[in-house]
């Protein structure tokens, strides 16, 4: 059985190198690619990273109901599409989604057994260091991302890891003991009809 992934993190805070790199290292595991209204940043590709789109074409994709769900986010509408959520599980491929946490909560409605990971951020003026050193937003940019992240954080406890990126060998290991984990207590459902099968008529 396919899982879902929800994974929620600040801006800046590197969930998208761990997502990368857990791909890489995963071949079983897919990255929902988001539609999205924002500027493709330095070296990312269109279908790739992100479907970018302008926002009258997202809006009429909203009307017409492709989206699992939507969020605006620093100005920018992201949305999850519905058809390759549903392919993805068709094949049985894991899938992670790389949302927000109003994201998460439409999509536990949705997928109630979902598995849900917050990366956290080891402190305040880190996160704003790792901001500043990115070169791709202003000051007064970098200051509304650092306040939408005290109001992401506010919504930790909806989650059922935290992983905190002080060190990204070990978030990284972290991240990978999530899914391990998950995928043996799927693997534990199996293991009870073996039991029942090997016991009945004893």
């Amino acid at each position: 059985m396919a899982n879902i992934y929800i994974i929620s993190a600040p801006s800046g805070t590197g969930k998208s190198s761990l997502i990368e790199n857990l791909i890489a290292k995963d071949s079983a595991i897919r990255k929902s690619i988001s539609v999205t209204t924002r500027q493709p940043r330095l070296g990312e590709q269109n279908g790739q990273h992100y479907v970018f789109t302008n926002e009258e074409d997202f809006q009429t994709r909203l009307k017409n109901g492709e989206f699992l769900e939507y969020a605006r986010v620093h100005g920018n509408l992201y949305g999850t599409s519905k058809n390759l959520v549903d392919k993805e599980l068709e094949k049985e491929n894991d899938l992670i989604l790389e949302i927000d946490y109003q994201g998460a909560q439409t999509v536990r409605d949705h997928y109630p057994l979902s598995i849900s990971i917050f990366i956290l951020p080891p402190n305040k003026a880190l996160l704003r260091s790792r901001l500043e050193k990115r070169n791709t937003d202003d000051i007064a940019t970098i200051e509304q991302r650092l306040e939408a992240a005290s109001n992401e954080i506010s919504h930790i406890s909806e989650y059922q890891y935290v992983i905190i990126n002080d060190n990204f060998d070990t978030a990284l290991e972290d991240l990978v003991a999530i899914i391990r984990t998950s995928r043996l207590a799927a693997q534990n459902q199996e293991t009870e009809s073996i039991i029942t099968d090997f016991l009945k008529g004893n």
